[in-house]
């Protein structure tokens, strides 16, 4: 019997975008943007399914995360966060301490997160090594820092100024931030060496950032639609013995543990708490058992999700997979089914999503629509 993981979804193509190779950063509401190499490109969103030209360029370094604002670009390099207009001029700098690799300066770990109305954005920056107590502000406005602790920080939008910060209990090298669509909270994960991710649930206000609440080793992904509960992809890190799962959950953010939970080991075929086939040859004397790498969570609608994977069959070359997912319980709907194999994905808000490729980006959507 069929599960329903395996159940196929036709993908319907819903249109193409030739264009040079590059990544969807954001699509939120009518703007989309799109990082090449040094390059974050700001398109209206229907001009870019239409093959147009984009609204504004802004120079960015190859190795700094960045997202748009305001027709512009807010960039966090390796020792500043700064804010740049269509023009390229600069609207706002706010230096800090870099942030070190294992051989002297690094990249910022990820990405400003800036609002959905465009008024604030956050950033995560790396405290001095050696901070022993809080206390009064640095002069240059930076929070004195807690044993060496990164600093939440969330800033005006239009001038640099810092709002409100927050020391968090983290010494990251990869950092996600997921706004709510409300602006409400905001979900920060940190990925620490040896210690997974932690992730929290913040909320401003006009008093600071007050935590809400928070869970390990999950990633946070985004929210379940038309609530405040957050949506995280944990991944099989084997850092501990219990921690050989990948697992999607919905959280209430004064709940300690999840309130609904899905092992994804029934989307690849493995029973869920059961370890990999690790032999060389399955049960069965055919192959060894596929092994998937989760990647990414996006909501297509208000009750469907899209799960992504990179799958390994031996003696293939990797593949990605597409699951349909529901938003209320997590389990799934179907797998999609492409013409060709298809890229990562990027949900457009509207039920269809782009999926990236060597000629450029194809448009789907699903059956019925």
């Amino acid at each position: 019997m069929t599960s329903p993981a395996e159940t196929p979804i036709d993908a319907v193509p819903a249109g193409t975008v030739d264009t040079a190779p590059g990544t969807v950063v954001t699509a939120e509401g009518t703007v989309l943007a799109l990082r090449r190499e040094d390059r974050l490109e700001i398109y209206d969103t229907g001009t870019f399914l239409g093959g147009g030209a984009p609204l504004s360029a802004v120079d960015v370094p190859a190795t700094a995360p960045a997202a748009p604002l305001g027709g512009g670009a807010v960039i966090a390099e390796a020792d500043r966060i700064r804010s740049v207009g269509a023009d390229g001029g600069i609207r706002w700098e706010l230096p800090h301490p870099p942030w070190l690799g294992r051989s002297g300066p690094a990249k910022a770990p990820g990405a400003p997160a800036v609002s959905p109305d465009g008024t604030l954005v956050g950033v995560l920056v790396p405290a001095p090594d050696g901070g022993t107590e809080c206390g009064e502000p640095l002069p240059d406005g930076l929070p004195r820092l807690c044993q060496g602790r990164d600093v939440l920080l969330l800033v005006d939008a239009a001038d640099g100024r810092i709002r409100a910060a927050r020391p968090l209990n983290s010494r990251a090298s990869v950092v996600t931030q997921r706004w709510h669509p409300g602006g409400r909270l905001l979900g920060v994960s940190c990925w620490t060496a040896w210690y997974s991710w932690s992730t929290w649930w913040v909320a401003p206000r006009r008093d600071g950032l007050h935590l809400r609440g928070g869970t390990r080793m999950r990633e946070v992904v985004g929210f379940v639609p038309g609530t405040e509960r957050p949506l995280t992809l944990r991944r099989a890190e084997r850092l501990a013995p219990d921690d050989d799962r990948d697992e999607l959950a919905v959280h209430d953010i004064a709940a300690d543990e999840p309130v609904v939970r899905y092992d994804l080991a029934e989307l690849t075929g493995r029973e869920p708490d059961s370890p990999p086939d690790d032999s060389a040859d399955g049960a069965d004397g055919g192959h060894r058992e596929s092994d998937a790498v989760f990647e990414d969570v996006c909501t297509l609608n208000a009750g469907q999700l899209l799960v992504t994977a990179r799958q390994q069959v031996p003696g293939r070359r990797p593949a990605a997979r597409h699951w349909l997912c529901s938003a209320a319980t997590l389990r799934p709907l179907g797998t999609l089914r492409y013409p060709e194999p298809p890229g990562p994905a990027t949900a457009l808000g509207d039920g269809t999503w782009l999926t990236e490729g060597p000629r450029g980006f194809c448009r789907w959507s699903l059956p019925g629509r």
